[in-house]
């Protein structure tokens, strides 16, 4: 409806993760710039990092009273909660080679997990699917996110650009990293332990730039981050929508 992926492009190494450009049809783009939150419905959330945030997840009560305002935003937080994005999402991957064994024709979508029986035995469980997506500002001086893997329920990521053209200066940074640890022992962090950029390799990092999702799958490894930005001074944002598919029992 919102999102076209077309023009999804993946990296393998060291773990899965592309960028679609262009997202969205220009005039829909126009429309989510010119109704983005204005800052003061933002919390400041200094454990991860230098960031603001407006979601359902740190404010479900402020985060629904600001949709209830704004019907291009309600409309829009239906949508990636549906089966008709989560399916779009996963056909796009798939196609990609990238299959993460989920059934995008369900409204429940389940997959198998192995795990231990009282008796030692294998079992199979089913995780359902479920999307949400946050606001998130990250001031052009000193605005960052530490190194993380995303916690473990996470499955699929989408951090949305949503800057006009010219509006930022590419100067002050605000790429989204992709990181591998320095030290091979802790190269495994499936729990989402917080990193420390010093101990990181960046192997790509990907322009914060208009009309781009950035797209990655959850792995043991899926070191990201953004790094301190250098706008010294500015009051510009680095302004996104994050959207996460999550897997829940």
């Amino acid at each position: 409806m919102y999102f076209n992926y077309d023009n999804l492009v993946f990296r393998y190494e060291p773990y899965p993760i592309g960028i679609s450009k262009p997202l969205m049809k220009p005039e829909v783009y126009r429309e989510f710039l010119d109704n983005y939150p204005e800052t003061h419905w933002f919390k400041y959330m200094a454990k991860l990092g230098h960031k603001y945030s407006l979601s359902e997840h740190f404010d479900a009560r402020k985060f629904h009273r600001y949709l209830r305002g704004n019907p291009l935003w309600n409309d829009f937080n239906k949508w990636i909660k549906s089966r008709d994005f989560v399916s779009g999402v996963l056909e796009a991957l798939a196609e990609r080679s990238l299959e993460l064994g989920y059934e995008p024709d369900m409204s429940v979508i389940r997959q198998f997990r192995k795990r231990l029986t009282h008796a030692g035995r294998m079992s199979c469980s089913s995780a359902r699917l479920r999307s949400r997506f946050e606001f998130s500002m990250l001031p052009a001086d000193g605005g960052h996110i530490l190194p993380h893997t995303d916690s473990p329920n996470k499955v699929v990521t989408l951090i949305i650009s949503m800057v006009d053209e010219g509006e930022w200066d590419p100067a002050f940074g605000g790429g989204t990293d992709v990181n591998r640890h320095k030290d091979i022992k802790h190269n495994f962090n499936w729990t989402n332990a917080q990193g420390r950029f010093e101990d990181m390799e960046v192997i790509d990092t990907y322009e914060f730039s208009p009309n781009q999702a950035v797209m990655f799958i959850k792995t043991f490894n899926s070191w990201h981050s953004v790094q301190p930005m250098t706008g010294k001074g500015s009051t510009a944002m680095r302004r996104t929508l994050t959207i996460n598919i999550e897997a829940f029992a």
